[in-house]
C-alpha cells in the first residue's frame, strides 16, 4: 500500500474551540465557560439540522448565529463582547501537540490534510495563525459539497482530492460522531478523546483511541 493520507478534523482536534472565550474570560465573567459550551453545542446542532433539512449556510454564518443564541441564553455576558469573540474564533489557538504531530508526519513524508466543517475563510485564517500551512498538503472544506459531516459525501471530498481509496486514509478527530461517520465511509479513524468522554457509538469502534495527538506517531501507518 502507498503511504497513507492522514486527515485531521480542525475544530476541537487541531484548534481549541474554547480559546476564543479563554482570551476574553475576564470580560465575559463567571459564566464564560457556560457561554462557550452553549456556543459550541448550538454551532454543531445547526450543521446537523440544516443538513437534514436539505439546507446549507456556511460555517462562519452558523458560528455567528450560534454565538447570538448563546449570548441570549447567558445574559450575564455583555453582548458588546460579540465582535471580539468572533475575531478570536477566526484565529483559535492550535493545540501544542497538534503542531508537533503535523510536523512529525511531514518529516516522515506522509500526506496530511484537514477536512473540516469550517468555511474556506475560517480555515485559511486558523491555519495561517497557527503557522501550520507548510505541514499540510491540503485544507478541505465541506463548502465544496454544501453538506456537513457526517454525510458520506463530505468524506468523499478526501478520496476525490487525493485519488485514493477510503481504506488508505487515516482520519483523526476529537468528535466521536465524526469518527463514526469516517468509519462508516470506510476510513480508518482515530478518536482523540481529549475530554475523557464515554463512548457514544460502541458498535462502530475506532481504529484507535488516544488522549491527545502525542501518541499518533506510534501507530503503524
Amino acid at each position: 500500500m502507498a503511504l497513507p493520507v492522514v486527515v485531521f478534523d480542525a475544530y476541537g482536534t487541531l484548534f481549541d474551540v474554547h480559546a476564543a472565550i479563554a482570551r476574553h474570560r475576564d470580560a465575559a465573567g463567571p459564566d464564560a465557560d457556560r457561554l462557550s459550551e452553549i456556543w459550541r453545542a448550538k454551532q454543531l446542532e445547526y450543521t446537523w439540522t440544516l443538513t437534514l433539512a436539505g439546507r446549507y449556510r456556511d460555517f462562519w454564518m452558523l458560528t455567528q448565529e450560534a454565538l447570538d443564541f448563546a449570548l441570549g441564553r447567558v445574559p450575564s455576558v455583555d453582548p458588546a463582547l460579540r465582535p471580539r469573540l468572533l475575531d478570536a474564533y477566526l484565529v483559535l489557538d492550535a493545540f501544542a501537540d497538534a503542531r508537533a504531530c503535523l510536523h512529525d508526519l511531514k518529516q516522515r513524508e506522509i500526506k496530511t490534510a484537514i477536512l473540516s466543517n469550517g468555511s474556506p475563510r475560517m480555515l485559511r485564517a486558523a491555519v495561517e495563525a497557527a503557522k501550520i500551512e507548510h505541514d499540510l498538503d491540503a485544507v478541505l472544506s465541506v463548502d465544496a459539497v454544501r453538506l456537513y459531516k457526517p454525510r458520506p459525501e463530505v468524506y468523499r471530498v478526501v478520496t476525490n482530492a487525493f485519488e485514493t481509496l477510503p481504506e488508505e486514509v487515516m482520519f483523526i478527530s476529537s468528535n466521536r460522531w465524526d469518527v463514526m461517520g469516517a468509519l462508516a465511509y470506510g476510513f480508518r479513524a482515530v478518536w482523540v478523546n481529549r475530554g475523557n468522554a464515554p463512548d457514544e457509538y460502541a458498535d462502530i469502534a475506532p481504529t484507535a483511541v488516544l488522549p491527545d495527538l502525542t501518541g499518533l506517531a506510534t501507530l503503524a501507518f
